[in-house]
């Protein structure tokens, strides 16, 4: 049996995340079954944030485990992922935060060493070293946006967008784009338009006209665009903003 098709309590075809809601009812020993069981899924995503084996011994995989209880712990019912995708991007953040601390701590312990009697071999060592570490922490970056593109992919597969459909559905005009993004900020400042959009897969038109000046006509024909843009902010995907902040101070 998978671990997908987990069978707990003596239930069969249970889905994942309806055992999830009911271990945040207080089922502990539910808890304790579900992260056993998905403990290669956690040694997979860690190994693959950290671009080597990693096992149970080690302190990352206890760092995933950490991670992936707090996964049990937030995921909410229809926040427009699947758990395991949600768990995914929680387990990442935290190894991602976990090796930028042990980064800095390697700089601490280099800057408290005994000077060398070279003080120029100790500049040029310690140069070499930054420019490691930099270079160790931007690659930590790269991949964290990349993980991030990749669940914010699947994310949208919910919503019937693929990456193609939203390349055609880009307002070609920078103005329309920016309007675009104010709308989506609107959204998601509105706990009910949210929902709605979790909930039904669609925009909420009627009810977002009351938040932007734009016109029915141009929220629905950037609908698809909007959604994706939402679905940046709703999903946390922190180094995409980049893609969602209005820039024109015009647009309202």
């Amino acid at each position: 049996m998978s671990a997908n098709q987990l069978t707990l309590g003596g239930a069969f075809n249970i889905s994942l995340e309806t055992n999830i809601y009911q271990v945040q009812q207080g089922d502990e020993s539910l808890r304790n079954s579900i992260i056993e069981s998905y403990q290669p899924f956690i040694k997979k995503v860690v190994s693959k944030v950290c671009n080597r084996f990693i096992d149970q011994t080690m302190d990352e995989f206890s760092v995933g485990l950490v991670a992936f209880n707090e996964a049990i712990n937030q995921y909410q019912k229809g926040q427009g992922s699947k758990f395991l995708t949600f768990a995914d991007m929680v387990i990442r953040r935290r190894i991602i935060d976990f090796i930028r601390k042990e980064s800095r701590q390697v700089r601490h312990i280099y800057l408290d060493q005994t000077k060398p009697a070279d003080e120029n071999a100790m500049e040029e060592s310690f140069i070499e070293q930054k420019a490691a570490i930099d270079y160790y922490e931007e690659e930590c970056r790269i991949n964290e946006r990349m993980d991030q593109i990749e669940s914010y992919q699947t994310l949208l597969l919910e919503y019937g967008i693929t990456f193609d459909v939203l390349s055609k559905h880009c307002p070609k005009h920078a103005d329309a784009r920016e309007n675009a993004k104010v709308s989506a900020k609107k959204l998601v400042e509105h706990k009910e338009l949210v929902n709605y959009l979790k909930k039904k897969k669609q925009l909420p038109i009627k009810d977002l006209l009351q938040f932007v000046s734009c016109s029915r006509k141009t929220i629905e024909r950037n609908r698809k665009y909007i959604i994706a843009l939402s679905l940046i902010y709703i999903g946390g995907f922190s180094a995409l903003k980049s893609y969602i902040e209005p820039e024109l101070e015009s647009v309202q």
